[in-house]
């Protein structure tokens, strides 16, 4: 009995005494525990996720910080492509708002007939509303027709209604037709108290009248290209169709701004389409690209811009940078003449 006693004690003894080592061995596991740990975060900070997103925060700290001179003259931009679908709208109201965002004063000019812009800038422009149409087939001042987006009191828009539609046809008939918005611009222009530093036309995807008109009251083209195949073939006719407006309508217009949109740097032809680009326009093509991006995409449906909608994502804060490229080339643009 006292040998079991014994044993028992001895035992017990052992297990008390192991607690020490006990503690030793939750401290070493706590150790490789914080290992793994460390492990995992450097591991997480070398994924793509992870660079891209300390990329964006970086992108933002240097906007936060950039400094800019707002030109000294109105700069009246057409921002046009003949093929559909490469982002011309988004880009007419993304910029203006990211021109705004950089302290400048900016009219978007609606003429496509869709309205889109109108729409993504909250502007009314239902059938009822004076709109470009009035402007271009009954003279109305332009004055009378512009309103303020509830973005901005200095985000102006002219708006479209869908009687623009048949405006082609009605143009037809009118004297000095491909001059008529550069008329109603002009005198807007020149009636204003305080001077605008950008007007954005936003055309639609065709060379008729109305795009015409807004190269015959523009001073600069601004392309927005998708980087796919087609993009180029557009492009090519877009510059037949400037050098055509050029010999017979405007000779000051000329192509200053191209920006890569609905960029995806994960394949090769959008690699390729952009090199292509910038090896022929090494001049007009801007450094921002614009990133494929569902809060572009979703913007317009709560009747915002990006830059309103969600400022501080990627597609707002790439907006934000061909904005800041553009005031400052501008600029530059102005010192140099």
């Amino acid at each position: 009995m006292s040998e079991q006693l014994g044993a028992f004690h001895v035992k017990h003894l052992g297990e008390s005494g192991s607690q020490a080592p006990s503690r030793q061995g939750s401290v070493a596991s706590r150790g490789a525990t914080e290992t793994r740990a460390t492990r995992l975060s450097a591991a997480f900070d070398d994924t793509p996720l992870a660079r891209e997103l300390a990329d964006l925060t970086a992108r933002r700290r240097v906007l936060s910080e950039a400094e800019v001179t707002l030109p000294t003259r109105t700069h009246v931009m057409t921002v046009s492509n003949q093929k559909g679908g490469v982002g011309k709208t988004t880009t007419a109201v993304n910029t203006a708002a990211a021109l705004v965002a950089a302290g400048a004063r900016v009219l978007v000019i609606d003429l496509d007939p869709q309205g889109n812009a109108s729409t993504a800038l909250g502007v009314p422009h239902t059938a009822d509303i004076p709109s470009v149409y009035d402007v271009l087939i009954d003279d109305f001042p332009l004055a009378d027709i512009v309103q303020a987006s509830p973005e901005s009191p200095n985000l102006l828009c002219a708006p479209s209604t869908i009687h623009l539609a048949g405006a082609e046809i009605e143009l037809v008939s009118h004297v000095a037709r491909e001059y008529r918005l550069r008329t109603a611009l002009n005198t807007y222009l020149e009636g204003l108290d305080e001077p605008l530093h950008f007007v954005l036309i936003d055309c639609p995807p065709s060379l008729g009248l109305l795009t015409i008109n807004a190269f015959a009251a523009a001073d600069e083209v601004f392309i927005p290209i998708q980087c796919e195949y087609y993009a180029l073939e557009g492009l090519s006719q877009l510059l037949g169709s400037i050098t055509m407006i050029q010999k017979h309508l405007n000779p000051r217009l000329h192509l200053s701004t191209i920006l890569l949109t609905m960029y995806d740097g994960r394949t090769r032809l959008a690699q390729q389409v952009a090199a292509e680009v910038r090896t022929h326009f090494p001049q007009q093509v801007l450094e921002t690209v614009i990133p494929r991006s569902v809060r572009v995409s979703e913007a317009p449906s709560f009747g915002q811009t990006v830059i309103a909608y969600d400022g501080q994502s990627a597609g707002a804060v790439a907006y934000r940078e061909a904005a800041v490229e553009i005031v400052r080339r501008a600029a530059r643009t102005e010192s140099e003449q």
